[in-house]
């Protein structure tokens, strides 16, 4: 049977599964596993399709400095001891710009392209297109095939995507692009099975991890989403501020001395729940915390949630459910909890033993919106993807 390799490269660490796909299409997950450490200490670990550790390493940090060498790590153990060599490789790709609206096969010219929007996701696009350059070079003939976390957000109409600058600055792509795309699309799909009663209807999807956002779906579409330009905007998430006034940013250029490169390292590694808190990004470390600024910082995480869900039911000119997703939406009852308590005066009513037990519905039976828990799977949606292009290339699955 046929094998996709899917990667999620970070600046750290290189996430990898591996699907199995039948004649039809259908994939089944096989392999999943991380390389993190990289740099300084590296770690190879995966799982095979119930949870059994079929891996567990680790290695000198000279042997994997980069994220390249750490898949590099990767793909010698698929190939040379699991036999696995797949006929494609899906990769997350953070930024997309005006030019993508859905995947791409790769090619030098592409990955030229995706490369001058680096500056737009700093922290994501040189990580994630490292490991393509690197296939490239050792692997010319194996298929690549791109999957942008923007393209979902495509389908935004103009008043969405537009900024209140001159058109010119539109034209050339300073847009409204929204991010989180592969897990919004994801959801999406989830709803017509989870809830097909809803599934069509006005549902506010909360991305809440490390890095957080929300989208507006109308019919299974993205209507709008909390993110913006780059992946800074919106809401309070680990080490990025969310929604901040422009005019911070000037300050701290004009009255603080600081670089362009300076500012856009403290807006993307020092803010956000770290910055407030001054003491952990880690969400599990602040609400278990009494100290009053990591209190402060989940509060303010809270309180931007459900004003920004509040705007975004305004978007769809109301709200029939929500969906909580990602490492904190899916993992803790509190934060949850709290959202949709700020929430009450749309008739959010969460059950408490539902929500405690990480239930798929966690909304009470008179809650006028139903609430819902539903794991992403990011990885799942770049291998449909992947298959699907290579279909339409037409190459061989």
């Amino acid at each position: 049977m046929d094998t996709i390799l899917v990667v999620n490269a970070g600046s750290s660490s290189v996430k990898f599964q591996v699907f199995s796909v039948d004649g039809r299409g259908a994939l089944d997950r096989q392999i999943k596993g991380q390389v993190d450490g990289v740099g300084t200490r590296p770690r190879m670990r995966a799982a095979d399709a119930g949870g059994g550790v079929i891996a567990d390493r680790t290695y000198p940090a000279e042997q994997a400095p980069d994220v390249s060498a750490a898949l590099a790590i990767a793909g010698a153990w698929l190939r040379e001891e699991l036999r696995i060599a797949p006929v494609a490789v899906g990769h997350r790709v953070v930024h997309g710009g005006p030019d993508y609206d859905g995947p791409v096969l790769l090619d030098a010219a592409v990955v030229s392209r995706l490369d001058r929007l680096s500056p737009l996701a700093p922290l994501h696009q040189p990580h994630n297109l490292a490991p393509i350059r690197s296939i490239m070079a050792n692997f010319p003939d194996l298929p690549q095939v791109a999957c942008f976390d923007t393209a979902f957000h495509r389908s935004h109409g103009a008043l969405a995507d537009h900024y209140a600058v001159p058109f010119g600055l539109y034209a050339e792509g300073i847009r409204r692009y929204g991010f989180h795309g592969l897990s919004y699309e994801y959801i999406a799909t989830e709803l017509q099975k989870v809830a097909p009663e809803i599934a069509d209807g006005r549902v506010v999807v909360a991305h809440l991890g490390s890095g957080a956002s929300m989208c507006a779906l109308r019919k299974g579409r993205s209507v709008d989403s909390t993110m913006g330009f780059t992946a800074l905007d919106g809401l309070t998430m680990g080490t990025r501020p969310g929604q901040i006034d422009p005019g911070v940013i000037l300050h701290l250029q004009t009255a603080k001395g600081m670089s362009a490169a300076d500012v856009q390292d403290f807006l993307y590694r020092e803010c956000g729940l770290k910055g407030m808190s001054g003491i952990s990004n880690d969400m599990r470390d602040l609400v278990t915390s009494d100290d009053p600024h990591a209190v402060l910082a989940v509060e303010h995480f809270v309180h931007r949630a459900a004003l920004n869900a509040a705007m975004l039911a305004g978007a769809l000119q109301g709200l029939d459910a929500m969906v909580f997703t990602a490492g904190i939406g899916e993992n803790s009852s509190y934060i949850r909890a709290r959202i949709a308590q700020k929430l009450d005066w749309l008739g959010a009513r969460v059950d408490v033993e539902e929500n405690a037990a990480h239930s798929t519905k966690i909304s009470t039976p008179d809650s006028r919106i139903t609430i819902y828990v539903i794991p992403t799977d990011e990885e799942r949606m770049i291998a449909r993807h992947t298959v699907a292009t290579l279909v339409k290339a037409p190459l061989r699955l």
